[in-house]
């Protein structure tokens, strides 16, 4: 689920759809517009179909436990050091 297995490809693991996330992280997002860039940039290109909405919000999730993201100001940035 975390990482990719013989049945989950890497493009579909929560560690690398929380990859894709951090990559659209340039400027501070509210979870709904970065969900639509999620969605515009990369659900075409998963060959196993799509990510969920909830798939989506498990990588936000482990992103924060990872203290890679933080919210601020009702906004999703990358955690400075």
């Amino acid at each position: 689920m975390i990482l990719p297995s013989k049945h989950l490809t890497q493009s579909r693991s929560l560690i690398g759809v929380g990859a894709g996330i951090l990559v659209l992280l340039d400027s501070p997002q509210t979870v709904s517009a970065l969900w639509n860039n999620f969605s515009e940039k990369y659900q075409s290109n998963f060959r196993t179909g799509s990510v969920s909405f909830d798939w989506f919000i498990l990588s936000l999730d482990l992103l924060h436990a990872m203290k890679a993201i933080e919210l601020k100001k009702g906004r999703i940035r990358r955690k400075s050091k």
